[in-house]
């Protein structure tokens, strides 16, 4: 779901106040299964922390700590990739075209992590994560305005409105929690290449949201550590491009 926040015009409105609530539950029920946030701003660092201090340390009596930290490294993909897990989050508070996070939200589904991207300026394509927050200016100084601090103390208070009625948390009941469905069953998982094939025509070790397993890669030929691949029925049947797009090589 991608929102616009219209500059000059109201800070939040209707249509962003809607999305925000939406990422706030989304983001209520992974803490309540025992998510981790992970925060990354390569441009804007001090908002990477800012986040995660909101999350972490509540500034209302009774409210609770939620796991958040900021993950600052020069490689915020490596990071991520090691640091996150199966059921957690990344956000990133970034511009559309900053490539390490276009990178790490495009792999964060093969990490099984949920993705929310806060920005200005021109914005990502839709579906780039599934949350996108967005200021629609030119402005350079959006960033230090105070626009994406609004959206995160909102996205904090939500998401804590959100765990005083229990029902929420629950997943709706047309949902899909599993790998394979009779909804799902025919579409291929995102995987990341862990480990290459030991030999010819050998399997490789993917992981995907659903954990790390051993994948016939046979029909795509070499892949390396990182490759991102599709996987279906216990085979890698395409191999993405830097664009997310298929690229059978």
């Amino acid at each position: 779901m991608t929102t616009t926040a219209e500059a000059g015009g109201h800070l939040v409105d209707t249509d962003l106040s809607a999305d925000l609530a939406a990422a706030a539950l989304s983001l209520a029920r992974r803490f309540h299964d025992g998510a981790t946030l992970w925060v990354i701003s390569p441009q804007w660092e001090p908002h990477a922390h800012h986040v995660a201090v909101e999350f972490v340390h509540p500034v209302i009596m009774g409210k609770r700590a939620l796991p958040s930290v900021a993950l600052v490294e020069p490689d915020p993909v490596a990071q991520a990739r090691v640091a996150s897990r199966p059921g957690d989050i990344l956000l990133a508070v970034a511009s559309a075209n900053e490539p390490s996070v276009v990178d790490a939200m495009r792999r964060a589904p093969a990490w099984g992590a949920m993705t929310l991207w806060i920005g200005a300026g021109p914005r990502p394509p839709a579906g780039a994560a599934n949350h996108i927050l967005w200021v629609d200016s030119e402005d350079p100084m959006v960033p230090a305005t105070g626009r994406f601090v609004l959206m995160y103390h909102l996205l904090w208070e939500l998401t804590h409105v959100c765990f005083e009625h229990s029902g929420l948390l629950k997943p709706d009941a047309e949902e899909c929690d599993e790998t394979v469905c009779v909804t799902c069953s025919d579409e291929g998982r995102l995987g990341e290449v862990v480990i290459e094939p030991a030999e010819p025509l050998g399997p490789a070790l993917v992981r995907t949201a659903a954990g790390e397993e051993w994948v016939d890669v046979s029909v795509l030929g070499d892949v390396q550590p990182n490759d991102l691949v599709l996987v279906h029925a216990g085979a890698a049947i395409t191999r993405l491009d830097d664009a997310g797009q298929e690229a059978n090589r």
